[in-house]
């Protein structure tokens, strides 16, 4: 019975305890999605996440103003490169990124909104305490939402407002920690050849980098 009340004590002390700003694993890959207030866009991605050495892979599939589309991009940020991939024509575009990278985190600034436990709290392995928080885009560019789970970090959903879209929700999910192929997050061989095309406008974010391919 005592070694019950200490438990209890101890779960309790977890419970009690306030959450505190995190940094997501450094490498992650899994599944989004996006979608926009206004409808105009819907979209479904795989992606891969590398914060060590500044790689994203993103291979999605969507609509755009009811018109249907497959993108496939490899950002490397510290090269200030993103390429577009074709693998079917084994063919390769590649652009200069002028985006910063922003590894997922909460940031140290960012105010609690609340913690809760999603699905049910009735029994082990009903539910996932996750805790959401409000803060600053990057430059100041308006204010977002994310919800990240208590233990590990892990995310799963953003939400910000943008001029063109409205509201912009990010999902995650079937996440995985680490990366089963490192090998897509570099350059495929038929993209070694590839020139930088400078003449096109530099994509500042994910979805100005979106929208200059449509």
């Amino acid at each position: 019975m005592m070694l019950l009340v200490v438990l209890t004590c101890l779960l309790a002390g977890c419970l009690a305890q306030r959450p505190h700003p995190c940094s997501s694993p450094p490498l992650l890959s899994g599944s989004l999605s996006v979608s926009t207030q206004n409808e105009k866009l819907w979209m479904y991605a795989g992606y891969m996440y590398d914060a060590l050495g500044e790689r994203i892979r993103l291979t999605e599939m969507g609509t755009y103003e009811n018109k249907s589309f497959t993108f496939d991009a490899l950002l490397l940020f510290r090269e200030g490169t993103v390429y577009e991939i074709n693998k079917h024509d084994r063919t390769c575009k590649k652009n200069p990124l002028k985006a910063d990278f922003h590894p997922m985190a909460i940031p140290k600034d960012a105010s609690l909104l609340g913690q809760i436990v999603l699905g049910s709290s009735s029994g082990p392995g009903e539910g996932l305490l996750v805790n959401t928080w409000m803060g600053e885009l990057p430059e100041k560019a308006g204010k977002f939402i994310s919800t990240v789970t208590e233990f590990g970090c892990i995310p799963i959903s953003t939400v910000y407002h943008t001029s063109q879209f409205g509201w912009v929700l990010t999902s995650f999910f079937n996440n995985i920690l680490g990366i089963e192929n490192p090998d897509q997050l570099n350059p495929p061989d038929f993209c070694l050849d590839a020139e930088m095309k400078a003449d096109e406008e530099e994509p500042t974010d994910f979805l100005s980098l979106f929208l200059n391919k449509l």
